[in-house]
């Protein structure tokens, strides 16, 4: 069997046995509940990465945070303020969630979707 992105990701989710894996795994059901037919990718050695035209976000995992890194996030609305990390950059920006916080569900979801729809709205290359 191989190992697809999913598949990486959910023994990722399992391998963290701890409030992380309660996290990362309701970040992941929202992502799909905005975004259905989201695709998961697995990259750089490791990180699950959502995409739909592009990264939406990542969504690393360390000893006292999951990080959810929108790729264009310096781009998108946040008035709920999500976004708590990462805020000097020009393009990226980051939610570092910890043990005990709770996710503002409609929000996120909202950030998922103005996300996606950035990533939609860009102009395709074409080849000649």
């Amino acid at each position: 069997m191989t190992d697809t992105p999913s598949a990486l990701i959910d023994a990722r989710i399992a391998a963290l046995g701890d409030w992380r894996r309660d996290m990362l795994a309701q970040v992941r059901a929202l992502i799909h509940r905005a975004i259905p037919d989201v695709v998961e990718t697995w990259k750089w050695r490791g990180v699950p990465v959502w995409e739909k035209d592009g990264i939406i976000c990542t969504g690393e995992s360390y000893k006292s945070a999951v990080k959810l890194t929108f790729a264009k996030g310096a781009a998108l609305d946040d008035p709920s303020s999500l976004f708590n990390a990462s805020l000097d950059g020009n393009v990226r920006r980051a939610i570092d969630l910890h043990e005990g916080d709770r996710i503002d569900e409609p929000a996120f979801i909202a950030l998922i979707l103005a996300a996606a729809a950035h990533n939609a709205a860009k102009p395709r290359k074409t080849r000649n």
